[in-house]
């Protein structure tokens, strides 16, 4: 679906693509609310069923394996971006998450209309969206794999590219696709073909999950 807005100065329409976004609960009011916070919003359109070009807005009290392997089925087998809007997430399950596709995360807590949007764009457009604490977490429990993985022999290695990782470096720092061609002096084509290039070759599935693997190869 289309939506369209006035460029000020011009005075021209332009036509912007709206993001579909089908949301799922564990209760009718959890998922009430989330549509109701989405509904007005122009950025977005709703629907009922998951699919390629839709990003999946899955709400959990807390995370057990069938939460999971929902999680699974709808990235990897339906082909849907994901945003979690979660209460709690354990150690163990941070990295579960993760590379279960999962670029954006949103606590339950910070759920406004607004923090909503901005993780369905950021997984529509493949970026990652962690809360700064997530964050921490995250590089806190991949170093600790990484430490673990340095101690055995014949430990796999990525094989990254240097300017690979100087943009997988701008992405854990939180940096957006404009944001690290300006600090690389590349272009944002440029930054994007490094990204689509590296994940593919590694099958990773979004940036989050390259930015994880790159942490737990102690490239970063």
């Amino acid at each position: 679906m289309l939506s369209t807005s006035r460029t000020p100065h011009t005075g021209t329409t332009a036509v912007r693509r709206r993001i579909a976004v089908s949301v799922q609960a564990p209760d009718p009011l959890s998922r009430e609310g989330a549509v109701s916070q989405l509904r007005s919003r122009p950025e977005v359109e709703l629907r009922e069923e998951y699919g390629h070009e839709t990003v999946a807005l899955l709400i959990e009290d807390t995370l057990d394996e069938a939460a999971l392997a929902r999680l699974r089925r709808i990235v990897r087998s339906e082909g849907s971006r994901a945003v979690l809007v979660v209460g709690t997430i354990r150690e163990n399950e941070l990295l579960d998450v993760i590379e279960c596709g999962v670029g954006a995360i949103v606590w339950r807590r910070e759920a406004t209309a607004h923090r909503l949007v901005q993780a369905v764009v950021a997984a529509a457009r493949g970026d990652g969206d962690l809360p700064a604490d997530l964050l921490g977490r995250l590089i806190s429990q991949v170093g600790t794999l990484h430490r673990g993985a340095a101690n055995r022999p014949g430990a796999p290695s990525l094989g990254l590219a240097p300017r690979e990782v100087d943009v997988l470096r701008l992405v854990a720092e939180g940096l957006d696709t404009g944001e690290i061609a300006s600090k690389l002096s590349y272009s944002e084509r440029t930054v994007k073909n490094v990204m689509h290039g590296l994940t593919t070759r590694l099958h990773l599935r979004n940036r989050a999950h390259a930015v994880a693997y790159a942490l737990r190869e102690g490239y970063i």
